[in-house]
């Protein structure tokens, strides 16, 4: 009899599923049955994630696996920049090893240094400090939209244009302090992850540089790490997607799959189930 595999998927900050591409399709494709969660603070509006807290985020997750995993011979967990963080604090919540399943972490923010990182951003921390300052400051999303594919990229920034519901165009600098609580969190415990760990990263990330993934590397005693050359940091969705998506199969023990070369005509429709974190 086959095994029983699920996944559950975590977006990033500000975002929703489609953070991930199309990997729900193309884990269910593989026969893996894939399940999201919408955050606290997501899904409505910004101002919603002002009073959010990370402990909301990681107490979600973790009574979702809880109720999934009795229902697989494996869970694997997968989570986008933010949702990677929350998906490390939650394989260290739940023990999860490799009797459970495995866990990807995609373009982990453990250090915010990528190279549009502005230097004014460490000033943050000052401002957390000032009643009610860090949650009225609004924190944009502008170009490249972690994007370097031009053509994904235009089709993002039209979906922000039509106020398409796919990711907030802005997020309140208070909930910025829960993704930095959310940091500490995983660098303190990444040590203490027993599942096998794959994270896969972009050379080129703006947001995050490549030390992310050198500091899991060297902290999680199973892990291995894919960098992308072609990339920015919305690895599901850009131009090494297909290599994002086969090298989490491959590890997952799953065969990859083709994909047909995208004409640039269809690059619309090649990413209409994208964006973004």
């Amino acid at each position: 009899m086959s095994q029983r595999i699920g996944a559950l998927l975590i977006h990033g900050l500000g975002g929703t599923q489609y953070d991930l591409g199309s990997m729900h399709k193309i884990l269910a494709k593989a026969g893996v049955q894939t399940h999201a969660i919408t955050l606290a603070g997501h899904g409505t509006t910004p101002e919603d994630l002002v009073n959010v807290r990370a402990e909301q985020w990681v107490e979600a997750v973790v009574a979702q696996y809880r109720e999934l995993q009795p229902q697989y011979d494996q869970l694997h967990i997968l989570g986008m920049c933010m949702g990677s963080l929350v998906a490390l604090a939650l394989a260290e919540r739940v023990q999860h090893s490799a009797a459970q399943g495995k866990l990807v972490t995609l373009a982990p923010p453990i250090y915010i240094d990528g190279w549009s990182t502005p230097w004014y951003s460490r000033l943050r921390q000052f401002f957390y400090l000032i009643p009610g300052v860090a949650a009225r400051m609004k924190v944009e999303e502008g170009e490249p939209f972690g994007i370097k594919n031009n053509l994904v990229r235009a089709v993002v920034k039209a979906k922000f244009e039509r106020g398409d519901n796919f990711h907030y165009r802005w997020v309140p600098l208070i909930c910025v302090k829960q993704v930095d609580r959310l940091r500490a969190w995983a660098m303190a415990g990444a040590k203490n992850i027993k599942a096998p760990t794959l994270v896969v990263h972009a050379r080129e990330d703006e947001l995050t540089s490549l030390r992310s993934a050198e500091f899991l590397q060297g902290q999680i005693a199973d892990s291995r790490v894919v960098v992308l050359e072609n990339s920015y940091h919305m690895i599901c969705v850009d131009n090494d997607r297909d290599l994002v998506a086969n090298s989490i199969l491959t590890f997952f023990g799953l065969p990859p799959q083709e994909f047909r070369a995208r004409r640039r005509e269809r690059g619309a429709a090649a990413v209409s189930d994208a964006p973004m974190a």
